[in-house]
């Protein structure tokens, strides 16, 4: 045999036993591989690091703000029925695009809006075969991820999503419950109680601010929670589900941080910017406004009562509101009478009083629970009759659940609402998880320990503009001057300024009309509240310290501050644009409301005096000689 092609033989004879090696064994371990996403402004805002570990194969993301830590490198999976995609993936490929959408929100912090986000697409594949894609996006404002699982993935058993904060961090989270209606406390990433909290958790680290939350939650799948074991600090994500059903193709909801400094995530509109567009085409008879909620001034005795809410849409008539909620007891207990029957709409003095508000130009919501709304009948029943009757909108409560088979009745409740053209509060709620930007008629959600509870405290109303009225429009229910139970009882003009300080499409004012009367001063500029806001810009405030907030009507701005602790002069600074501006104050006096109107130069600071866990409001307008007040008839 020549010489050469023994050399060939032997090694082609190497290279066999080599490859056959390889086949037992499997390759030498595999390196690390990381990927960076950039937001549309490179040298600002969040940047988010995705990790494959090269041993595991497992996946993990981290966040980062001007080359500080925001979020630590944080579990990334999920696992289906069919394979466990949190480890053994096998990176594909990635496909980059800029993402950029121009809408308007009926209702929320500013009417018009521009998203722009970068958005990374990663292919991977796991165990068994399966695939996995993870979605990153990065804005500005936010880091966002979603799975997306092909056909054939099979129901979804739970995530390992999860988000490491520095242990430090400050944070401030609520107890979990199934309406979302608890109190923000103040803690540390790490020291925080085990439990499991609401996905609305706010945390400061040396990179700034982030608020965790969810968008573009559906029937197709099971809202989050947020699960944490005391000395750690990381925060997983919990589904209300154990088993996730999934027929097809699953896109599930984008687990998102706002990030940025205070202002930043308060200004934010990131969760609605993440949502899918409106749903729907005609949104001209869909109007925000405030409304007199008699509730808390008259309970159901007023929703028994046509001369009652005869005389409450007098009322709103004369102070230029444009709503009256009629909440519970208006109708008949439904396992009393039939609704088949299509005599027992006779029972009702709904139709006289949409007529006697209509000559007013007042319109009626009216409060229905969701019992009376859970089938398909039931809403066929009351949606096309209260249409019919010209109601304009419905407060609907008492879902008290997250469950997939409670977010396909969303689903469908909100194309049935869309459909014949009522306005939408829910109350006993979720949370308005992108919702208000994919249905506009949604006006405002409740989801939050409002007025109506006895337990709030001076911390938890200074918490809320950075925590859940972050995310949407929040129906906390301001203006119910007649309780003494509400935590800033000593202060009339805080009262005043949480109806700026609170966003709400609807904002359900919960005062009596003899306590309106018995402040001329707070009645006075709760007649002038806008319908919509242009803008919003936080004035001042940190989480559980105290919030002052300023949103733009036209020319107008109206301010609104709520603080904790002793009395003392909070020093403002008036984040408004260059010049003179006439700044009407409503403080506490000795004895009651009174007026200071100062003028101030755009940047200067304004010296506020407050009571005790008190605060104020105000309206601004631009000065001019002469000017003394900025009222609009």
């Amino acid at each position: 045999m020549p010489r050469s092609y023994r050399r060939s033989a032997m090694a082609f004879l190497l290279c066999g036993v080599l490859a056959m090696t390889l086949f037992i064994t499997g390759p030498a371990q595999a390196k690390d591989s990381a990927w960076t996403v950039r937001g549309p402004s490179p040298h600002s805002g969040p940047l988010a690091q995705l990790r494959l570990d090269g041993a595991s194969g497992a996946l993990t993301l981290q966040v980062s703000r001007g080359g500080r830590t925001v979020v630590e490198p944080s579990p990334v999976g999920i696992v289906t029925e069919r394979a466990d995609l949190s480890h053994g993936l096998r990176y594909l490929g990635r496909h980059d695009r800029t993402v950029v959408e121009r809408y308007r929100s009926t209702a929320g912090k500013q009417r018009s809006r521009t998203a722009r986000m970068t958005e990374t697409r990663f292919r991977f594949r796991g165990g068994g075969n399966a695939r996995l894609d993870l979605v990153v996006r990065v804005s500005d404002d936010g880091v966002a991820y979603r799975y997306d699982l092909p056909s054939g993935s099979g129901d979804v058993l739970g995530e390992t999503s999860a988000f490491t904060l520095p242990a430090d961090a400050a944070a401030w989270l609520g107890d979990y419950r199934k309406d979302n209606e608890n109190l923000f406390k103040e803690y540390t990433a790490a020291t925080a109680p085990t439990g499991e909290y609401m996905a609305q958790a706010l945390f400061e680290t040396g990179g700034g601010y982030a608020l965790i939350a969810e968008s573009d939650l559906t029937g197709r799948y099971s809202a989050a929670r947020l699960i944490h074991q005391q000395g750690l600090p990381t925060y997983r994500i919990g589904l209300w589900d154990e088993r996730v059903e999934s027929d097809g193709p699953l896109s599930t909801p984008w687990r998102a941080l706002i990030v940025g400094d205070l202002s930043t995530v308060t200004q934010s509109t990131f969760t609605d910017d993440l949502a899918p567009a409106s749903r729907v085409a005609d949104t001209s008879w869909i109007r925000p406004g405030p409304a007199l909620w008699t509730w808390l001034a008259g309970g159901k005795p007023a929703g028994q009562s046509l001369s009652m809410q005869k005389g409450y849409v007098d009322y709103a008539a004369q102070r230029g509101w444009p709503y009256v909620v009629v909440d519970a007891g208006w109708y008949f207990d439904p396992d009393q009478w039939d609704v088949t029957d299509p005599d027992w709409q006779r029972n009702s003095w709904i139709p006289q009083l949409v007529d006697y508000a209509r000559e007013r130009r007042v319109g009626i919501q009216v409060w229905i629970h969701h019992r009376d709304l859970d089938t398909a009948e039931e809403r066929e029943q009351w949606l096309p009759t209260l249409e019919r009757w010209g109601v304009k909108g419905v407060k609907i409560d008492f879902m008290d659940s997250e469950s997939q088979e409670t977010l396909r009745w969303y689903d469908e409740i909100l194309k049935a609402t869309a459909a014949h053209h009522l306005l939408v509060n829910f109350h006993g709620s979720t949370i308005p998880k992108g919702i208000q930007r994919t249905w506009p008629q949604v006006m405002s959600m409740e989801g939050v320990n409002g007025e109506e509870k006895r337990t709030n405290t001076p911390q938890h109303l200074a918490t809320l503009p950075f925590t859940r009225n972050v995310i949407g429009s929040m129906d906390f229910t301001p203006g119910a001057f007649h309780r003494p139970q509400r935590p800033n009882a000593a202060s009339d003009a805080g009262e005043v300024g949480l109806s700026v300080l609170y966003e709400s499409g609807i904002q359900n004012l919960a005062g009596t009309p003899e306590s309106y009367d018995a402040r001329p001063l707070a009645r006075r500029f709760l007649e002038q509240i806008p319908a919509t806001w242009d803008r919003t810009r936080l004035l001042a405030g940190r989480p559980g310290e105290s919030a002052v907030l300023a949103r733009a009507s036209g020319s107008r701005w109206f301010i609104g501050g709520t603080f904790t602790g002793p009395a003392h002069t909070a020093e403002v600074p008036l984040r408004l644009e260059p010049g003179r501006w006439l700044v009407d104050l409503i403080l506490d006096g000795p004895n009651g409301l009174v007026r200071t109107p100062t003028v101030v130069r755009g940047g200067q600071t304004l010296s506020v005096p407050v009571t005790a866990d008190g605060g104020f409001a105000a309206i601004a307008c631009r000065w001019r000689p002469g000017l003394s007040t900025c009222d609009h008839p």
